[in-house]
């Protein structure tokens, strides 16, 4: 026919998958479409008609009346069922990530009533299982920080002896460590320099600095914690890194110390300084500072995505 009403009804049910039923009372009382009639006067309906109430079907499927849509224009409707399957398909993940970070709030419970119990074996299998679970990036920051920052409180607290950490903090080397070396092969990549200054012997804060660079694709040289400026200098020379990161927590490291080592450093190299033993505001030129290991991944991504300059950063690039 010269205006493509072609199909009969049942052709109409098969593709749609309405009944004849809803069909016609869809198209009594809210004109849905328009069919024409054959000589004999069987409803006929064109490709056009066919595809507006496919769509009128998948949104009254997810869950809109019918009523509220059927005087949509077809471009229009295309547009509501679009926007209705995105969202259907992001909440599952929406529900996956709500899952995802109460079972690592209960793994680091799990965890920290092991430190409790100073039963390494059970920490030890929590913290792989968690690993395996999570990707490297999510592990260190849903679980290991969160559990070190919960072991160092204790220990202030004295909740925890000088024993528990010790104990505790033998396991977490062993597990950063393993993904810290899993990921280290990263030949061709950008380089990233990371230790502990000089007198500073908490180190998991910069082993996950490590590990997490490593994960994000980077190559980590870890230096290891307690380094004086002059041996992260010649690491740098031999490394040719793009980033240097020195985690600081229990002392407090120097304004001078750190100018020290910038002036050392090249100056395409960006000094990161994080942890909460640098507490200086006070700005210098080729430093940037992190607080967490949050900004860190934010601050790698940026980086990675070509929005922050090498070398010289200026304050709106951190």
């Amino acid at each position: 026919m010269s205006d493509g009403k072609r199909h009969p009804i049942q052709v109409v049910v098969r593709r749609t998958g309405l009944t004849a039923d809803v069909l016609r009372a869809w198209e009594r009382r809210y004109t849905a479409v328009q069919p024409a009639r054959s000589s004999s006067g069987r409803r006929l309906y064109s490709d056009e008609d066919i595809e507006r109430l496919r769509l009128l079907k998948r949104a009254t499927d997810a869950g809109r009346s019918i009523g509220q849509i059927a005087s949509l224009g077809t471009e229009a409707l295309a547009a509501v069922v679009r926007d209705d399957e995105v969202q259907e398909a992001e909440a599952p993940r929406k529900q996956a990530d709500i899952r995802d970070e109460a079972e690592a709030s209960r793994e680091v419970l799990e965890a920290m009533q092991a430190v409790a119990d100073m039963d390494t074996p059970r920490l030890d299998a929590i913290l792989r299982r968690s690993a395996i679970g999570l990707n490297a990036l999510e592990f260190m920051e849903t679980v290991a920080a969160p559990l070190l920052q919960q072991i160092g409180d204790g220990w202030h607290a004295g909740e925890l002896t000088i024993a528990h950490e010790h104990a505790a903090s033998a396991v977490m080397r062993r597990v950063v460590g393993s993904l810290l070396e899993a990921s280290s092969d990263r030949e061709g990549a950008p380089a990233i320099v990371v230790a502990t200054p000089s007198g500073e012997r908490h180190e998991f804060g910069a082993m996950m600095v490590a590990a997490m660079a490593a994960a994000a694709g980077w190559r980590a040289e870890y230096l290891g914690p307690d380094i004086p400026a002059d041996a992260i200098a010649v690491a740098v020379e031999r490394h040719a890194p793009r980033l240097v990161a020195l985690s600081v927590v229990n002392s407090v490291l120097p304004e001078g110390e750190i100018a020290a080592l910038r002036a050392q450093l090249p100056k395409d190299v960006t000094l990161i300084l994080g942890g909460r033993g640098y507490t200086s505001e006070t700005e210098v030129e080729g430093v940037v500072r992190l607080p967490d290991l949050s900004a860190f991944r934010a601050f790698l991504k940026k980086v990675s995505a070509g929005r922050a300059k090498w070398g010289w950063l200026d304050a709106t690039d951190h």
